[in-house]
């Protein structure tokens, strides 16, 4: 184990300064379920860690606003997947965070750290003598060509095929969500469709965040297409496992013609995906069957597949497509 200095602070502001003080070498450290495996990995060694744990105002929420919902960045999984309005108003949002990890990491782990989990992709953990361009950039990447199952179809490129594996982030995807952050220049907002990098030439960028900047709360736009909503996760065992393909869906229905229709995808791409081409198809149409099979495929026409991945886009479409028709069960009950 490498030596680090490690900081403990009473606010948010002198975690920003701890952060500046030590970057770009310091990692936050909240609930611990992503960054101690990789520490152990030898994949993260940071210089210093500063821990948020005492900041108590970030661990609140309020899903009782009439403009927006809002959910601090330390807040547990657990608790706001428990919570009766998202339960009954943004179903999505819920089973997303049930449907993530196991319960003991549930209650372990905080929605703003679930956001910025890394791949779980077996070459970028298992280290030398795997090539891996997010460990070390520049050094290839050991899952092109290799055993690819598991990974991306969608936003992939030349140097990195690895999946975003959150759910979490894929259903705010779904909702337009917003983040704020601070760091020492200020507080800025950034949209939930501008956090995560697709990989191109710089894998090891995943997001747009700087090394001094803290993600403090997460904001989720009210409205009435979250109680016709979903998150269909499909994956190996059903439970405990990372998602093969998922998809977020939420819609407004007035009588049997969509009028709003909101669809993101998980497992399938290296950031959480917004399909919005399959949301158009969709608009001023009747949802059956056919068209919801439909709009799950053209949410994959610029797949790029490998060796053994290209069951992702048959299995993509479907996932999509059952969405859609829980969702519209859903909006007839609401």
């Amino acid at each position: 184990m490498r030596s680090f200095a490690y900081a403990r602070p009473l606010t948010v502001m002198a975690a920003v300064q701890a952060l500046a003080d030590a970057s770009p070498h310091a990692r936050i450290i909240a609930g611990g379920t992503t960054l101690y495996d990789l520490m152990k990995l030898n994949i993260e060694a940071p210089q210093a860690l500063v821990d948020v744990s005492r900041l108590g105002e970030l661990t609140t929420f309020d899903t009782s606003g009439t403009r927006e919902l809002v959910f601090g960045a330390m807040a547990r999984m657990s608790d706001i997947a428990a919570d009766r309005t998202l339960q009954t108003d943004y179903p999505a949002l819920a089973e997303s965070l049930w449907l993530a990890a196991s319960p003991q990491v549930r209650n372990m782990a905080t929605v703003g750290g679930n956001l910025l989990q890394r791949t779980r992709c077996a070459y970028f953990r298992g280290g030398a003598p795997y090539p891996c361009n997010k460990r070390q950039p520049g050094s290839g990447c050991a899952a092109i060509g290799g055993l690819d199952r598991s990974h991306a179809i969608l936003g992939t490129s030349t140097s990195c095929v690895a999946v975003y594996p959150g759910d979490w982030a894929v259903a705010l995807a779904a909702f337009d969500a917003q983040l704020d952050t601070v760091s020492p220049r200020g507080e800025r907002t950034i949209p939930i469709d501008e956090l995560h990098r697709e990989p191109g030439e710089t894998p090891h960028l995943e997001t747009i965040l700087k090394p001094d900047e803290l993600i403090v709360r997460i904001r989720v736009p009210v409205t009435v297409a979250g109680r016709a909503s979903t998150y269909h996760k499909i994956r190996d065992r059903a439970s405990y496992a990372f998602a093969l393909a998922s998809a977020a869906v939420a819609l407004r229905v007035d009588g049997d013609t969509v009028r709003e229709a909101r669809i993101a995808l998980g497992g399938v791409a290296t950031r959480p995906w917004r399909a919005r081409d399959a949301e158009r198809a969709l608009m001023g149409g009747a949802l059956t069957e056919g068209s919801a099979r439909a709009a799950g495929e053209l949410a994959f026409t610029a797949a790029r597949t490998g060796q053994y991945n290209r069951f992702k886009v048959e299995l993509g479409a479907r996932t999509i497509a059952e969405a859609l028709m829980i969702a519209k069960g859903r909006a007839k009950t609401s």
